[in-house]
């Protein structure tokens, strides 16, 4: 058997597990890997970072991360993990087949990626057959971590939200709209910094402004993406992603009340990656 690296990356953080020749897994966690927002040098340091933990010797990476639909973005990390680990045979692929082989296995289903973006297809059980698109956190991303983040901010510069809130808001935060304006347009990562007031969300989710908040964005989700694939009615539908894992209650609600059928969540897809790998 092969040694093979198997990467998960999100735009947060990569989950790796390397299978050895006895199928021994070894793990290692380093930050998120996003071609589209980071520059070659900083791509290089994360997997520099996975070296330290893991420098073994590897026959095979299957890389699977966000911002891999073009095949430019593609081949920068190919190169990146070729420097690391010559000789390897590197397969890069997008974030949404993870989630299919991780979910689906080799059945035919809906995949969806909920974490702090989101995403998700239609698969047949060997390949992604539809797609609709994400188009990213600055224009869609309904009910992932930076959509969120984004209503709940707006909701307490505006004074939409309720004023017990928006005191626990402003006390946990201290953030200024100047400062916010900042860390939005002058700051690397802007959807990572949205995104991380959804622990905010689920600190305060038995509260009804919070709970509509999360149910409002799972059915906006399911009206724009899952409702346009052929045969949603009837097909097992999954779910991979933080925000999906720790919203399930209310996400399985939404979809119960939509008459959807949910199968399975997911926090990471990468133990299903493992597991289908192996």
């Amino acid at each position: 058997m092969p040694k093979i690296l198997i990467a998960d990356s999100g735009f947060t953080k990569t989950d790796w597990r390397i299978i050895d020749e006895t199928g021994e897994i070894n793990q290692a966690r380093t930050a998120g890997i996003n071609p589209y927002y980071q520059s070659e040098d900083e791509m290089q340091k994360v997997i520099q970072n996975l070296y330290f933990q893991l420098p073994d010797k590897v026959d095979e990476i299957y890389y699977y991360g966000t911002g891999c639909s073009s095949g430019t973005n593609r081949q920068k990390i190919a190169d990146i993990l070729q420097h690391f680990y010559p000789g390897a045979t590197i397969d890069v692929n997008h974030d949404l087949l993870a989630a299919a082989r991780s979910l689906c296995g080799d059945q035919p289903g809906i995949a969806c990626i909920i974490g702090t973006g989101t995403n998700s297809c239609l698969y047949d059980g060997q390949r992604i057959t539809k797609n609709v698109p994400s188009l990213g956190w600055a224009v869609a991303d309904e009910g992932g971590g930076t959509y969120l983040g984004k209503v709940l901010v707006t909701d307490y510069y505006r004074k939409d939200m309720p004023k017990h809130l928006r005191e626990l808001f402003k006390s946990t935060f201290e953030l200024t709209k100047d400062g916010f304006l900042t860390k939005m347009y002058q700051e690397p990562m802007p959807g990572r910094f949205l995104a991380s007031f959804a622990k905010f969300i689920g600190a305060n989710i038995s509260d009804p402004y919070m709970h509509q908040l999360v149910r409002t964005g799972f059915e906006t989700f399911i009206d724009k993406n899952i409702k346009k694939y052929e045969g949603h009615e009837t097909l097992p539908i999954h779910f991979t992603g933080s925000v999906a894992f720790h919203f399930s209650t209310i996400l399985r609600n939404v979809a119960a009340d939509k008459g959807l059928y949910v199968k399975h969540i997911s926090e990471h897809p990468i133990a299903g990656l493992t597991l289908f790998h192996q």
